[in-house]
């Protein structure tokens, strides 16, 4: 039987993109601080940013050169609103992008969950999107404090947990071998 993962706690960055909040208005920065740090991982930096594409990219080519920032979240600035830039903001920042996070969280959106109400056909909206840059996984998702949370319950924290099995990010963030379930220790690679 295989010897149960540990828990490896990341240091995650919150980012909210919006022209009018601030730390005291921010409900769904709040809501995803707090989650984070119910699941354990440990708050490397929380802020608010404008809808400016070159502050935002600014911002997050910062970040993911911090050898101790993990991951980044944004929440924000995905819509079809013409101020809307946080996607094109980050994705020209990606190695290499992570598609199935797009098309899951419209699924997801579109559907509903036993915890998240259906939005129906208004899912084809979300420019949500995630990719890996310089060893960091960066998450941009909706504003809204229920697309937020969908997102990062359903597919955010569970790729950032190493219990995750068959496969999660959290091995390749922190630049570590990944423990398979299905070989013996000596056999291991990279996943």
């Amino acid at each position: 039987m295989p010897k149960p993962r540990e828990f490896l706690p990341l240091h995650v960055a919150l980012i909210t993109v919006s022209n009018r909040h601030t730390p005291a208005t921010d409900s769904t920065g709040s809501l995803l601080a707090t989650q984070l740090q119910d699941v354990g991982h440990l708050l490397h930096s929380q802020l608010i940013v404008e809808e400016n594409k070159y502050l935002i990219r600014a911002v997050v080519s910062a970040l993911i050169a911090d050898s101790s920032c993990h991951a980044v979240i944004l929440s924000g600035g995905t819509g079809f609103q013409a101020k809307n830039c946080t996607s094109e903001a980050i994705q020209v920042l990606f190695d290499r992008h992570i598609d199935g996070f797009a098309e899951l969280f419209r699924q997801l959106s579109y559907s509903g969950t036993q915890r998240h109400a259906a939005v129906y056909s208004a899912a084809m909206q979300s420019d949500a999107l995630a990719g890996l840059a310089n060893q960091t996984a960066v998450f941009a998702i909706p504003g809204s404090p229920d697309a937020a949370s969908l997102a990062a319950t359903e597919l955010i924290w569970p790729q950032l947990d190493a219990r995750t099995l068959p496969c999660n990010f959290a091995h390749l963030l922190l630049q570590q071998s990944c423990p398979s379930p299905y070989k013996p220790a000596e056999a291991q690679g990279v996943c």
